[in-house]
């Protein structure tokens, strides 16, 4: 009987994966800019919700869960992430100005890629937070459990994180960096 239980268990894993696939792959989207990644933080984490699948079936919100695997692994990953995009940039150094210009002239044709863009140009946590809490329409309470910060540190960094996007929408460069209060 114990052959039935694990094809239950198969068929409910199948399940969830497809409903929550869409949702995933969103935030994944929304948090790296980029289809191709956000396709393998999906992957990666349906792997670990997976390998515990039988206790996270069990969970009220297995969604919820599966989601702050995939906002880790997404601020895990920034750094690597940054460090490529520091070598491809110094790798396309020699393009023309031209190109720059076209490039630039093309973020302003879809507001919607203007606006991808200006997020992409946030931090990965400026990104969890703005995403989660606006995009996913989560309470401040949620997103600072699965991002394991205060709410008082979600709620300041949304600001900061909000108060920059506008800047860049606005000036279509990134700001200056400013030291946050506190920190030098």
């Amino acid at each position: 009987m114990e052959w039935a239980s694990e094809a239950s268990a198969k068929r409910q894993f199948e399940r969830f994966a497809a409903e929550a696939s869409d949702t995933l792959l969103r935030t994944g989207y929304l948090m790296t800019g980029d289809a191709k990644e956000a396709e393998d933080l999906v992957q990666e984490t349906f792997l670990r919700v997976a390998r515990r699948w039988n206790r996270v079936r069990s969970m009220d919100h297995p969604a919820a869960y599966a989601r702050r695997i995939l906002i880790n692994l997404v601020l895990q990953d920034a750094e690597r992430r940054s460090r490529q995009e520091a070598e491809l940039a110094q790798q396309h150094a020699g393009i023309d100005a031209a190109d720059q210009d076209a490039a630039r002239a093309l973020r302003h044709v879809d507001d919607l890629a203007e606006f991808r863009w200006a997020l992409a140009q946030l931090t990965a946590r400026q990104r969890a937070v703005l995403v989660l809490r606006y995009w996913a329409d989560l309470p401040v309470r949620e997103v600072a459990d699965i991002l394991g910060s205060s709410r008082g540190t979600v709620t300041g960094t949304a600001s900061r994180a909000a108060d920059r996007l506008a800047e860049i929408l606005t000036t279509g460069r990134r700001p200056a960096t400013r030291p946050s209060p506190g920190r030098s």
